[in-house]
């Protein structure tokens, strides 16, 4: 067994299964270990009426008023100890039940009505709760006063008891299947193990996949107490069933909470349910809470202590079904594009409720079909969590369901009707693929575009080219709405000519053909832009890719870089050597050499010198402080998403500033620039200077390197560097412990960090994981009283953090 003390944080794998209820005496670090639900307790058989309908209790996720229950104690024949079996309607914390609502049966007795409990859910009732009774003089009368003395526990047991059971559920199935690829196809487990984690709202050690094969299965069930996840559910089964958040791997904690290992939902419950029966302790009896494992109409009881048949004897509790509303799962469609059915065995993403995988409370689940005909078909369906969704069984339907066709996900619910969501899948038609719109022109010597219509693009299987007797060439495609297919042809090393696509669904032999033409395009060119004064030119036209050089008067200039602009090309040429362009005005011509060999004659327009202007000075001022004041950010470089920049610029050349001029400033990567001008942020010193005042708040949400440049009428001048704009994530302090010799950073958006070093030049510098979504970060220790941060903005830089 586990030693308690303080290595209690270092040994969660030491649990069971099931998570523990602690003893009647609050937990703390230094309490010993309680024990885990591993013995197995005596079954309960259920049976629930509402109207003319009987469920067994493992489809019923919730009673109701009216609703009529067969209950008995399933025993073995040999059974020595008497029990009496009760059972208790509750009315809410602050109102006892009347005496009437608690019922007893003797289970040994040969009559089934005597030994066996038939009750109905009376008018008001909120829970019901069962208890297995040793038998024993006045102990009705006991258990009577103790449920009508202090409702509210029982209550608070029944919710959390409830709960406890249905994240018990979840885990033992996130547990079989695993253990089910490990002893068959183990290599799977990389595949299988996080679609099963998001489907059961699971935890999963990611790092548990990368090791061997061998190895992979019993490291992700290790810590098992701590692999069930919170759902949306928190204090009642009604919440429960709502379903879970769709992103999982965001929802993981990295708390310890009173020695209890990382923080569970489970934990919580149970560690409350522990306080709530140190309530109940007397001579007489002592409770002993259980958890309901369900199949069927048997409720399997777990244990996580041994039964006591001397006083204080043992009171089995066990928590029943809320009475209340049956809240269906809102369950949603996963898929982003239409789904193929032409396979038994397709998958319907779903998402929304782990319950689906872990219980029976969703039965005679199907999809009801409709074809564009309007005939109607059905199709069953199983839940698998390992799939993330529910599995068509089979797929035999008319031949009438061809093409696009609406699904509709359809059962029940306990006693209720199950709407899920709706799904497009389609089938092969036969109707063979076309091109879109007119037949483009098609030229060799680059990729081209190209969308094709069909009938069932999502059960396409293969798409190939071919020219001529060459060989096939498999290439790419992506679904583009109900009926499209998008394309890209490669023709870069292909000749002009007739070209051959075959599209082949899932399911049919014979693919469908479509015959092309490609057709070879010269280099046309419009018109060549030059600047006095600048060293880069661009040319526009079509087919510039064939371009090799350009000469003007003597100097050479070579691609740069090309873009294209619908049918336009626009080539950037960049001057090579140290030649002098001619002066504005000037008319010469410019010669094109292709990589063909020809050489083509352009006539060019020498224009005006571009604005040009310099960064003179610059002053970064950090904003309020927003938990993050004591951050010492480097100089200048670096602007705080809180601060503000100012900054002047001087008219370098023949340029003269004006008020009508504008300040482009820009990330480097092209995204949309932030324009300022006299009326928001600008203003003009002199003909030679100007001042601007950045708000960070304009650029959102855009970080990292920032450019600037002026902007007058349709002239621009080069970019230039300004500063980095940086987040800066909200550090609510630094705590450091001796004892332990590291430190804890605590606050928020601890995700802008990319390392923390205690040295200037992070040596040795803690990486923080991407995408870390904790409130609490552990980092080494200070050597002067500084912690030194690199930021994921700004990661050329230094920022220093007091952590004295």
């Amino acid at each position: 067994m586990c030693i308690a003390t303080d290595r209690i944080a270092r040994r969660a794998k030491c649990w069971g299964i099931a998570f523990l209820l602690a003893s009647l005496v609050p937990a703390s670090l230094h309490a010993a270990d309680p024990a885990p639900f591993e013995l197995s307790g005596p079954s309960l058989r259920v049976m629930v009426m509402r109207g003319a309908q009987s469920l067994p209790i493992a489809q019923v996720p919730s009673l109701s008023e009216g609703d009529q229950l067969s209950i008995e104690a399933d025993l073995p024949d040999e059974q020595g100890a008497r029990y009496i079996l009760a059972s208790a309607f509750l009315r809410g914390a602050t109102n006892p039940p009347p005496k009437d609502w608690v019922r007893f049966a003797e289970t040994w007795k040969k009559k089934a009505n005597d030994r066996a409990l038939t009750v109905t859910v009376p008018k008001g009732a909120r829970q019901m709760v069962l208890f297995l009774v040793p038998d024993t003089g006045g102990a009705e009368g006991t258990l009577t006063d103790a449920v009508r003395g202090k409702p509210g526990e029982f209550v608070r047991a029944t919710q959390d008891l409830n709960q406890a059971s249905l994240d018990r559920s979840r885990l033992d199935a996130f547990m079989a299947a695993i253990r089910a690829q490990e002893n068959t196809h183990p290599e799977f487990l990389r595949g299988v193990a996080p679609m099963l984690a998001n489907s059961l709202s699971m935890k999963l050690n990611e790092e548990c996949l990368s090791r061997v094969v061998e190895l992979q299965a019993a490291c992700l069930l290790d810590n098992r107490e701590s692999l069930v996840l919170a759902d949306v559910h928190s204090s009642s089964m009604a919440e429960t069933l709502t379903g879970a958040p769709t992103d999982l791997a965001l929802q993981l904690s990295a708390t310890r909470e009173a020695g209890y290992g990382y923080y569970s939902a489970y934990i919580g419950v149970v560690r409350d349910v522990a306080k709530i029966f140190g309530a109940f302790s007397n001579p007489q009896f002592d409770y002993l809470p259980t958890l309901s494992v369900r199949k069927g109409d048997g409720i399997g009881l777990l244990l996580n202590a041994a039964p006591s048949f001397q006083k204080p004897k043992s009171v089995m509790v066990v928590a029943m079904p809320a009475i209340e509303a049956d809240s269906p799962p809102r369950l949603r469609n996963a898929a982003d594009a239409p789904i193929c059915a032409v396979r038994a065995g397709t998958v319907l993403p779903v998402e929304g409720a782990p319950l689906i995988y872990s219980t029976a409370y969703a039965r005679d689940v199907k999809l009801a079909l409709k074809a564009a005909t309007g005939e109607m078909a059905e199709l069953p369906v199983t839940a698998r969590a390992d799939r993330g969704g529910y599995v068509l069984a089979g797929a035999d339907l008319p031949s009438t369901f061809k093409g696009t066709v609406q699904g509709h996900l359809y059962g029940h619910w306990g006693f209720d009707r199950l709407e899920g969501p709706d799904f497009t899948l389609q089938l092969p038609d036969g109707g063979g693929w076309a091109v879109e719109g007119e037949a483009p022109a098609l030229v060799v010597g680059r990729d081209n575009g190209l969308v094709l219509k069909g009938g069932a693009p999502a059960c396409v299987e293969s798409v190939t080219i071919r020219q001529g007797d060459g060989p096939v060439q498999s290439i790419g495609w992506k679904v583009q709405g109900r009926d499209g297919l998008a394309l890209t042809l490669p023709l870069a090393e292909r000749r002009p000519g007739t070209i051959d696509l075959a599209v082949k669904y899932q399911g049919v032999a014979q693919p469908s053909t479509i015959t092309l033409r490609s057709y070879a395009q010269a280099s046309r060119l419009d018109g060549l832009l030059l600047h006095t004064g600048d060293r880069q030119a661009l040319l526009s036209g079509q087919r510039l890719d064939q371009v090799e050089s350009v000469e003007i008067a003597g100097v050479i200039l070579r691609p740069d870089g090309l873009t294209r602009d619908g049918s336009i090309d626009r080539l950037r040429l960049a001057m090579q050597g140290e030649g002098v362009v001619p002066r504005q005005g000037s008319q010469v011509s410019a010669w094109v050499s292709l990589h063909d060999g020809r050489t083509v004659g352009l006539a060019v327009t020498i224009a005006a010198p571009r604005p040009q202007i310099g960064l003179l000075s610059k002053e970064v001022t950090p904003g309020a402080p927003g938990g993050s004041a004591d951050l010492a950010l480097d100089g200048d470089e670096v602007l705080p998403d809180s601060g503000r920049l100012v900054f002047s610029v001087e008219a370098k050349g023949e340029t003269h500033l004006t008020a009508a001029d504008a300040i482009e400033v820009a990330p480097i990567d092209g995204s949309a620039a932030l324009r300022l001008t006299t009326a928001d942020g600008l203003r003009l010193e002199s003909p030679q200077v100007m001042v601007a005042t950045l708000d960070p708040d304009a650029l959102a949400p855009l970080f990292g390197p920032l450019r600037f440049r002026l902007a007058r009428g349709g002239e621009v001048s080069d970019w230039q560097p300004l500063v980095t704009l940086a987040r800066l994530p909200r550090i609510e302090g630094v705590v450091c412990e001796a004892k332990e010799g590291d430190c804890t950073i605590r606050g928020r958006d601890l995700f802008l960090i990319d390392a923390v070093g205690t040295t200037p030049n992070l040596d040795q510098a803690a990486q923080v994981a991407h995408g870390y979504t904790g409130s609490a970060l552990k980092v080494p220790a200070p050597r002067d009283g500084k912690l030194y941060l690199r930021l994921r903005d700004a990661p050329a830089n230094v920022v220093t953090l007091p952590a004295a």
